[in-house]
């Protein structure tokens, strides 16, 4: 994907999106500085464009009984490009994996789950993740605590257009 110019309105918008994505497009519109209509003509041409990828309500995972974070570093017996694609269209397909990278270092991937229990956990590593081809090693490591979690990105940070 390309890189998009975002000018100072553009970056408002994305900022404001990104801590309440229920806002109106009055209130958007007042909070970035812009009538409603071009404030929903600039909306439209970010989602078009991609910047703004979807909607989604983020859910308190102790709230639903998902309260063990799990961290796991996976390492292949060989990194060529079928091993990979492989293992990456299985960690799609496991609801319990909410992020799975592709790393340098010591390992080749970096997944964190979200599940109920350590016998959840032993059950997603025994009957998913080393039923895997190709993985050779396994390590966890138990989030003890969550000190900072976000879903905004610094837009302010980000390369101007």
């Amino acid at each position: 994907m390309r890189q998009i110019a975002l000018d100072k309105i553009d970056r408002k918008i994305l900022s404001e999106l990104q801590v309440d994505g229920k806002i109106t497009n009055v209130e958007l519109s007042g909070r970035v500085g812009l009538s409603p209509s071009p404030c929903l003509q600039r909306v439209r041409a970010l989602e078009e464009e991609g910047v703004i990828d979807r909607y989604v309500a983020l859910v308190d995972p102790k709230s639903v009984g998902l309260s063990i974070s799990v961290f796991i570093q996976v390492t292949l017996e060989r990194q060529v490009e079928n091993a990979l694609e492989l293992f990456e269209s299985k960690m799609e397909s496991y609801p319990e994996v909410m992020e799975c990278y592709l790393m340098t270092g010591d390992s080749d991937y970096l997944i964190r789950v979200a599940v109920a229990d350590v016998d959840l956990l032993q059950k997603f590593i025994i009957n998913y993740l080393t039923t895997v081809p190709g993985v050779a090693n396994i390590k966890s490591s138990f989030a003890l605590k969550q000190v900072k979690y976000k879903t905004a990105l610094p837009i302010e940070n980000a390369p101007s257009g």
